[in-house]
């Protein structure tokens, strides 16, 4: 009975291996050797339940069809797909989740079947979410269709929905089963929709890539248009640099403090609050990133020649500054709710040259506000 007494710990250790294709293919309902790659090592007789963004069904109406042809392909059992809202909508209302889960339920959907989430980069969120808290997570294949989920959040290992108004308050880390980039999908695409993903490639090459950005940076009209060539080009270097990052860095499921993929996100994730989610993400942070590397600047870590290649390039790509929504921005209230989001200590990615960046532990709310006005008063005589 003396033992008993004792203080004992015990302790475990064990990794698991996490492996996902990301598949590009220009139209997977034409691409034999995609489809294959991605179906055919799927047990046969699995359980498929497509859930579809509403939206995406005014521009490609035989879609439906086509997955339930698809699939059927393969040996595989398709289910009656789930149409659901998209966009912040199906992020900001839980029983939209909660549909997700009663599908699984009436359809026999267990740990050995999948979810195929056919959308955009919220869409794609929210099913994830509901997937990895389904049985404890069901499988999931993405197939992104929108620039930002393409080259951004369909390649990653999160999954969120919004709470109370907080941006992805509620979330999981879990890698997707495999990723399907159907360039067809971004061709339909408006104007506002192709031009808010490359907010995300920006952001990536500032931080990592001198290269790519320069890239980017020279083939700015092109991206303006939509060049398919460059839109191609971009999305695929965008989503090898973020899954790298996941890969390599060290802390894909974010244990610590340091986020350097957050890069302009602090005021990025406040704007769509502020502005009811009437800016896009990628808008949004097109805006952090501005406010970001003026930042940089003034602290002396971006000198003027990149500031204004910065500038130039986001401004030539004709994101909207919504100069309203920026001047309501509270700086000391976004970072406090930021750092409640890192999980405590406070964490901020700075640039320190173009393709290099920093983390910052305190931020000068003089300074930021600074960096704010002259980024107004820039747009403003732009304008």
């Amino acid at each position: 009975m003396a033992l008993l007494n004792k203080m004992t710990t015990l302790s475990a250790s064990f990794s698991v291996p996490y492996q996902f294709s990301v598949t590009f293919v220009d139209n997977l309902f034409d691409d034999e050797d995609g489809a294959q790659k991605i179906f055919s090592n799927i047990q046969d007789n699995a359980a498929i339940l497509p859930v579809i963004e509403q939206e995406l069904l005014h521009y490609h109406p035989d879609l439906v069809e086509q997955i339930t042809l698809l699939i059927s392909q393969y040996s595989l059992v398709p289910v009656s797909s789930l149409i659901l809202p998209g966009g912040e909508t199906g992020k900001n209302t839980p029983e939209i989740v909660t549909q997700v889960i009663d599908s699984c339920i009436e359809h026999q959907i267990d740990r050995h079947s999948y979810i195929l989430a056919i959308g955009g980069g919220a869409f794609i969120d929210m099913v994830g979410y509901a997937a990895t808290i389904t049985h404890r997570g069901i499988r999931l294949i993405r197939m992104p269709t929108t620039v930002l989920a393409q080259n951004d959040a369909g390649v990653g290992v999160k999954n969120a929905i919004n709470y109370q108004g907080r941006k992805n308050f509620l979330g999981t880390f879990s890698p997707p089963y495999a990723v399907v980039n159907s360039y067809q999908f971004i061709t339909s695409l408006p104007k506002k929709e192709k031009r808010a993903g490359i907010a995300e490639a920006i952001k990536v090459a500032l931080i990592k890539d001198e290269v790519f950005f320069d890239d980017l940076y020279i083939h700015r009209h092109e991206l303006s248009e939509f060049h398919p060539p460059v839109m191609k080009r971009m999305i695929k270097e965008c989503a090898r640099l973020h899954m790298q990052h996941i890969c390599e860095n060290g802390d894909p499921f974010e244990l610590g403090s340091a986020r350097p993929l957050d890069f302009g996100h602090w005021s990025a994730h406040a704007l769509e609050e502020l502005s009811s989610f009437q800016l896009r993400h990628g808008e949004a942070v097109a805006i952090g990133i501005l406010i970001d590397a003026k930042y940089s600047y003034l602290q002396g870590w971006l000198n003027a020649n990149e500031l204004s290649k910065v500038e130039q390039l986001i401004l030539e790509l004709q994101f909207p500054v919504c100069i309203n929504t920026l001047m309501k921005l509270d700086i000391q209230q976004s970072l406090d709710n930021f750092r409640a989001h890192l999980g405590g200590q406070l964490c901020i990615t700075m640039l320190q040259g173009i393709g290099h960046c920093h983390e910052v532990n305190q931020i000068d709310i003089l300074l930021m506000q600074q960096a704010i006005d002259q980024l107004v008063g820039k747009v403003t005589a732009v304008v």
